[in-house]
């Protein structure tokens, strides 16, 4: 692939967005690889996965605008699908996945950072939807992700005056979890990733699966699918070994690959 590495460190993989001169910006061929990435990971051998960007500067710095100044309207709605086609198979990986965010996360790649589980930044990074003063609206599941994880409000105050915030604000308003110096931020990604690797992957998977779809359904409901992620937990392989070695104070013997047992 031109502008994606991906690389795997036992159960975790890094996948980098490769395309620094542009500010690792996100045109259709970018898309496209970021798309076969994504399916090309074994998530049977894979246990957590890290997304970041190369470079020093930039995460992503949004969607490329010399691409999207050309579109029609047609084109213009399915260059916003194919992003958000991409940005939800994200979302919806098994897996858990970490941004570990190096600098500009502007537009697209705030939308990026916004469809992974857990998001991690360096004390230069810089977040925001700025969408608005390009006379467009935010396209890849910036209106609704943002809303979602800071809160109506604060979504509608960053989207409609297109301000971009710093790292510290970010933190503040719920946005990324922790800050980190520049060249503490992979190794930490990295350290995260190796203890959601080294926990039991069906209740790693059932406990994404709760959450993410939980937050979509009444309480009521919620619980219900809560119950029955809990209970096929149960028989499997990491909760007899899990729930015996605690019981006789031994160190569990995970399985080295993910299986439904």
């Amino acid at each position: 692939m031109a502008f994606i590495n991906l690389e795997t460190q036992g159960a975790v993989a890094v996948l980098t967005i490769d395309r620094p001169k542009a500010l690792n910006a996100l045109n259709s061929s970018v898309l496209e690889e970021l798309d076969a990435a994504i399916d090309s990971l074994d998530v049977n051998a894979v246990r957590c996965l890290v997304i970041t960007g190369a470079g020093e500067r930039s995460f992503v710095a949004g969607a490329d605008i010399g691409e999207m100044s050309t579109l029609t309207k047609a084109e213009g709605t399915a260059f916003g699908k194919k992003g958000n086609d991409v940005f939800r198979k994200i979302e919806t990986l098994p897996i858990p996945v970490i941004a570990a965010i190096n600098g500009f996360a502007l537009g697209g790649g705030n939308e990026l950072a916004m469809s992974c589980d857990i998001r991690i930044c360096s004390e230069s990074a810089i977040f925001g939807q700025p969408e608005v003063g390009l006379g467009i609206t935010p396209g890849f599941g910036g209106t609704q992700r943002l809303a979602r994880l800071v809160s109506p409000g604060m979504a509608k105050q960053l989207i409609y005056t297109g301000r971009n915030i710093k790292a510290d604000e970010a933190k503040r308003i719920g946005l990324v979890n922790e800050v980190y110096p520049a060249e503490e931020l992979m190794p930490a990604a990295l350290k995260m990733a190796a203890g959601i690797a080294k926990n039991a992957p069906i209740a790693v998977r059932a406990c994404k699966k709760a959450i993410n779809e939980g937050l979509d359904l009444d309480m009521d409901a919620a619980i219900a699918l809560e119950e029955e992620l809990f209970g096929s937990c149960f028989e499997t392989h990491d909760q007899v070994e899990g729930m015996g070695c605690f019981m006789s104070r031994e160190k569990p013997k995970p399985k080295p690959v993910f299986t439904n047992n």
